[in-house]
């Protein structure tokens, strides 16, 4: 007895209804690209760190460490 391979599927409507997206596969993107562009449009509300930065002091404490 012959069993199947691969299992049959059934063919898409030929008028083109057959494929539908759910709402969050067009609403995410429209929230990232309304997001990024936000962020473009106002950069003067970035700031720069103007501390020590926490990896230099890391890396120095670690050398005082090791030469002792």
């Amino acid at each position: 007895m012959p069993v199947p391979t691969h299992p049959r599927s059934p063919r898409p409507p030929v008028d083109g209804r057959g494929v539908r997206l759910p709402w969050w596969a067009l609403a995410l993107p429209a929230v990232a690209f309304a997001a990024l562009l936000s962020m473009i449009l106002t950069p003067g509300q970035a700031h720069a760190a103007t501390g020590v930065p926490v990896l230099g002091q890391l890396v120095e404490h670690i050398l005082r460490l090791l030469l002792r």
